[in-house]
């Protein structure tokens, strides 16, 4: 899984112009809860380019204020972990804790 690291606010506006061509997806994760590093894995283990989803990676703890800029742009509280699927700027699909799957992203889509 090739993640793209967000780590500036700015990138926000990025993420909703090239959520007009593709899906995007936020995952937003805690590195000191166990929880989120086991929906991590599991992303991971089951994920497949094939399903045309860009995923990005925020880190919690080093970018919190992102994340309140991300629940303020979408309009979804936060929680960690968390995945938001963003699809023509707006936020189609959001699971957190162990309701976070891979199969149900793709259904979405």
């Amino acid at each position: 899984m090739n993640w793209t690291k967000l780590t500036d606010a700015t990138q926000l506006d990025h993420i909703i112009d090239e959520s007009a061509e593709r899906p995007v997806l936020i995952f937003k994760h805690s590195t000191t809860c166990s929880i989120s590093a086991m929906a991590l894995s599991r992303m991971e283990r089951n994920w497949s380019d094939a399903a045309g989803i860009k995923p990005y990676y925020l880190d919690l703890l080093a970018h919190r204020p992102i994340s309140a800029q991300i629940a303020q742009t979408f309009g979804i509280d936060h929680q960690s972990p968390q995945v938001l699927l963003i699809q023509n700027g707006e936020c189609v699909y959001d699971a957190s804790h162990m309701a976070i799957s891979f199969q149900t992203l793709t259904q979405v889509v």
